[in-house]
């Protein structure tokens, strides 16, 4: 997906969320966050909207952009306004800037273009929860090449296991095969080692997620999910989602 298109899915994901969490009302429980209500769900976003308008903005060498303030909320209209301008400052700032520009981020690309993808994948899966919370009468299904790009950027990425030396005994490999997009990654698992993704088809592997796109990029964000889930549990769960 091109730069342009990930800044102008975010901004549909987030207005598609607003109308969840309005329907939804700000203290009805989040069924696929048990611990939070809806008003937590939009705090938690503006929190990770204007952290990471601070981290598109920073040195890409210098260390993290430490917590940002945040105004005092009193009120379910305070919430909405500071995710209302959260959302909004941090659209305008990537249409700003060149998908090249440098920033600070958590992998090796360094440039604006990971966080215009990042905020599109983060208020997808958030918008989610709020339309499960909301009891949204038709099922939101993901299209495929964008869930199919959610499963590449969390294997890739946003995996913990893909950013820091794996400290644990266990070795082996994970399927993950999205079949309507008609993309499949293998994720080798080795002691002392970083995890590594490998977009190519494979035949055998020591344990798998697989379905359609969306069921894949639900499962491995531990949402509600259709996707297949077999083989060596201890690896899967190394994954932290599925």
């Amino acid at each position: 997906m091109e730069y342009s298109e990930f800044i102008d899915r975010f901004a549909a994901e987030a207005a598609a969320m607003r109308a969840a969490v309005v329907a939804a009302g700000p203290d009805t429980k989040v069924p696929s966050c048990p611990e939070w209500t809806v008003q937590r769900l939009v705090t938690h976003l503006a929190s990770v909207h204007t952290w990471a308008r601070a981290a598109a903005q920073a040195d890409p060498d210098e260390p993290a952009p430490g917590r940002q303030p945040r105004p005092e909320i009193n009120s379910w209209e305070d919430a909405l306004g500071w995710w209302d301008t959260a959302v909004q400052a941090m659209i305008a700032l990537l249409r700003e800037l060149d998908p090249g520009a440098p920033a600070w981020t958590i992998n090796n690309d360094r440039n604006a273009w990971f966080w215009a993808r990042r905020m599109a994948h983060e208020t997808a899966i958030h918008r989610l929860d709020a339309e499960l919370a909301a009891e949204t009468a038709a099922p939101l299904v993901f299209d495929p090449v964008f869930a199919a790009d959610g499963i590449d950027e969390f294997a890739k990425t946003m995996m913990l296991g893909a950013r820091s030396p794996y400290e644990g005994s266990l070795s082996g490999t994970v399927l993950l095969h999205a079949a309507d997009a008609g993309r499949t990654w293998l994720i080798a698992i080795a002691p002392g080692e970083p995890f590594t993704t490998v977009e190519q088809p494979v035949l055998t592997a020591d344990a798998s997620v697989v379905g359609t796109a969306d069921a894949v990029y639900r499962a491995l964000w531990g949402r509600p999910s259709g996707a297949v889930v077999s083989g060596d549990r201890d690896l899967l769960d190394l994954l932290g989602g599925p």
